[in-house]
């Protein structure tokens, strides 16, 4: 599930439904009401999702395509995330930098982001503005500039924000470590900023290929949400988008998953970074499967903000960490379930790993409280409330829905399945996933450390 980054609003709205959901179970009173939404396929093969808001006179476009750092080639990682960047350098219609000054210009808000599953373009304006924001996704979709210089100058700014962001921070590196070690073929082995030496490596030829492949209508999804009148709409999108040339190539979705482990694996590293961590990790579940609900509320128990159990267990009881997180990363394929800390001065590596595995153990071993579980409840339905009060929180259910779970109905279907979670349901994927034989134990170390 997308949240909101409006971070003060959603703080708001947690404390007006304080008392319901701390003290109540969940109830009919406190559902949002199922979006309302129309789909179209475009002769192109876009697909279209419509959802008429007229509470504020917006309108939110959402493009998303259905490709990540999981679909790039070994030695070719981080062509996800460069084309994030390259879709903002112009078009046949469109200068380099126009389209976002252009939205900034009549008061509309755009950007974009990239994961391991889809790369998503999207724009917030005033509504009388929708046919500019259509026009402009339609034109830089069929006639984006790939031109060397760009491409060049873009991936130096891709490689500095793999520098200001993953190769300076202290503990920046800790996610690349981690799915490095963890995994030997899976596609997310490597992450979405790629390395320096792939984008070193890339040509203009390479580049040009991985857009005519992923960035066409077949491969992608448009959630509009917001005040507008829908048979206009379905007018507008046919008259730019249904005119973006089809394509004929096919989209692989052929990944290959690693074989389980038959035995625990235990890796040390040294890292240049001032503190040790221990990392315990399993692997999971895909994102819609039935295991995935009851993975999304362990998530929130034992690893979600300073109350969780494993922040309460290391850091503020047996102080042998100086911080501790994690969680659950339930995405398209299997994918794993980790806990971090942060092995506080005085202490060992062997303490704290041996107290992570211990929260692991708990879960399989012994039932959480009703109380825990309905507070992980409470938790999941804050987010998923206040994501919906945004016409972009619910344009990115909507799509999500339909690129990753390939369904819409899950967009409002999920809220069942979480209603209805029991405490059996989440023992029985602790002790179906967190299993001494599947478990990796990571260690990190400064650098000069034994």
């Amino acid at each position: 599930m997308m949240l909101s980054p409006h971070i003060p609003r959603k703080l708001l709205i947690a404390v007006a439904f304080g008392v319901v959901l701390t003290l109540a179970p969940v109830n009919a009173a406190v559902r949002p009401p199922h979006l309302k939404y129309e789909m179209m396929k475009l002769p192109n093969g876009l697909t279209v999702v419509l959802s008429p808001d007229d509470s504020t006179p917006i309108v939110h476009v959402e493009l998303w395509y259905h490709v990540g750092s999981k679909d790039e080639k070994p030695g070719r990682t981080g062509f996800a995330h460069l084309f994030e960047h390259m879709m903002f350098k112009g078009s046949k219609n469109v200068d380099p930098e126009e389209h976002a000054s252009m939205l900034a210009s009549i008061g509309g808000q755009s950007n974009a982001y990239t994961n391991d599953d889809a790369t998503v373009f999207w724009q917030t304006v005033p509504s009388q503005y929708l046919p500019l924001v259509l026009w402009m996704e339609a034109d830089r979709m069929a006639t984006l500039r790939i031109d060397k210089s760009t491409f060049e100058n873009e991936r130096e700014v891709v490689k500095e924000e793999r520098r200001l962001r993953v190769d300076n921070p202290p503990f920046g590196r800790l996610s690349e470590i981690l799915y490095d070690q963890f995994y030997t073929v899976s596609p997310y082995k490597h992450t979405t900023i790629g390395s320096m030496k792939d984008l070193d490596a890339a040509s203009v030829e390479d580049v040009r290929d991985f857009h005519s492949q992923f960035y066409v209508p077949h491969n992608a999804t448009m959630a509009i949400v917001g005040d507008f009148d829908v048979a206009q709409a379905k007018e507008l999108v046919t008259r730019y988008l249904a005119r973006v040339p089809k394509s004929d190539r096919v989209i692989p979705r052929d990944y290959v998953r690693e074989a389980p482990t038959k035995a625990e694996r235990r890796i040390t590293v040294n890292e240049n970074w001032p503190l040790p961590a221990v990392i315990v990790a399993y692997p999971i579940t895909w994102d819609g499967n039935p295991d995935s609900y009851p993975l999304h509320l362990t998530s929130k128990i034992l690893s979600d903000g300073d109350s969780s159990r494993i922040y309460q267990s290391l850091v503020y009881e047996k102080q042998i960490a100086l911080s501790a997180f994690g969680g659950g990363n339930i995405i398209e394929e299997p994918n794993l379930f980790f806990a971090v800390a942060l092995v506080a001065p005085g202490h060992t590596h062997d303490e704290v790993e041996k107290a992570l595995v211990a929260e692991f153990d708990k879960l399989r071993m012994q039932p959480i409280s009703e109380r825990e579980l309905q507070r992980a409840k409470n938790q999941f339905f804050r987010d998923y409330i206040v994501d919906r009060e945004s016409v972009r929180g619910k344009a990115s259910q909507l799509a999500h829905a339909v690129v990753i779970h390939d369904d819409i109905t899950t967009a409002d279907g999920e809220v069942e399945i979480f209603t209805n979670m029991k405490v059996s349901d989440l023992q029985r994927v602790a002790k179906t996933y967190f299993t001494p034989e599947s478990r990796l134990v990571l260690k990190i170390l400064p650098k000069g450390a034994r």
